[in-house]
């Protein structure tokens, strides 16, 4: 546990310096966010610096490599997964800011290549023997074997774009991200992850650190570079610890914007253009009913936060 605490403080200290180096930065090279005009809550926010993501993930992982020792496969793939998320949430962040409006990557270009990546991902799993799956709350384990490829599929597509759709309000994906991660590395740690828990604690204090920037109202967002970063980090630790289906018991604010989303959709297109909610994904329909985008915050937070209570008093 103390090694877990080093990293996260070295993270925090590193996610620091690097926030602190990159807003004055992309300020002066106006890489502000294109925000999108239909939320009229969000009109002030135009022009916030973007591509917060590469404050906070190149940290995590610089922070996770004095506490390796010899370097493991499963860090060094998780590793490799997770940065690769965020460089092509990169492009999609530049893309945007070089076309002045909020259209990067086409959503088929993104689907492919998360549909790779999970695809390696999975083999990866299945040829170093890791295609366990743990069932919650002790409940056992199941051998998946090769349909640990279909599984990887499924949690890459779902957990990446769960994250891209709560980045929405100030502090909020960051805000779910750390209890999330914390709970994530205190179920994983007793296991044999090949390191990858030193991810899961760095993340919370990487996270906590961009929080300072990034809570209402935001000096930085963290853009697509965050987003899928942060989703292709918790796919690859969840995959590779056996610890997927805790994905939506942590998760769960992160389903919750998937759900709200279909939801509308669904019932927009079956009575003729009527709305179940304001807006969609739910988290901008409280910020129109009247909740501040601190509160949605917290209390997302806080209901994550108790998810991952109940996972560790339930039992793992």
């Amino acid at each position: 546990m103390k090694e877990c605490i080093g990293v996260a403080l070295l993270a925090f200290a590193l996610s620091l310096l690097f926030c602190l180096l990159l807003i004055p930065l992309l300020r002066k090279m106006k890489a502000g966010q294109n925000v999108l005009s239909y939320v009229k809550e969000h009109k002030g926010k135009s022009g916030t610096p973007t591509f917060g993501g590469l404050a906070f993930l190149p940290a995590v992982v610089l922070a996770c490599l004095p506490f390796q020792g010899a370097l493991n496969r499963n860090f060094a793939v998780v590793c490799v997964i997770g940065l690769s998320y965020m460089g092509v949430g990169f492009l999609d962040d530049l893309l945007k800011k070089l076309h002045h409006e909020n259209k990067g990557l086409s959503a088929w270009q993104k689907l492919a290549f998360q549909t790779v990546v999970a695809v390696l991902a999975g083999y990866y799993c299945v040829q170093s023997g890791q295609s366990r799956l743990d069932l919650p709350f002790g409940l056992g384990a199941i051998e998946l074997g090769w349909w640990m490829l279909p599984l990887s599929v499924f949690v890459f597509l779902a957990t990446v774009n769960a994250v891209n759709l709560t980045d929405g309000l100030d502090g909020l994906a960051a805000g779910v991200s750390v209890p999330f991660f914390l709970f994530l590395g205190l179920i994983t740690m007793s296991g044999d992850t090949g390191g990858t828990h030193f991810v899961d604690f760095a993340l919370v204090g990487a996270l906590a650190a961009y929080l300072l920037f990034n809570t209402s109202r935001a000096s930085i967002f963290m853009g697509d570079t965050g987003s899928l970063g942060l989703g292709g980090f918790a796919s690859s630790i969840a995959l590779l610890s056996g610890k997927a289906l805790y994905i939506p018991i942590l998760g769960i604010m992160f389903v919750l914007s998937v759900i709200s989303v279909m939801m509308q959709v669904i019932y927009y297109k079956a009575t003729g253009g009527k709305r179940i909610f304001r807006m969609s994904p739910v988290h901008h329909h409280f910020q129109q009913v009247g909740f501040s985008e601190s509160k949605i915050a917290y209390a997302y937070a806080l209901i994550t936060a108790i998810a991952g209570a109940v996972c560790l008093l339930i039992g793992v």
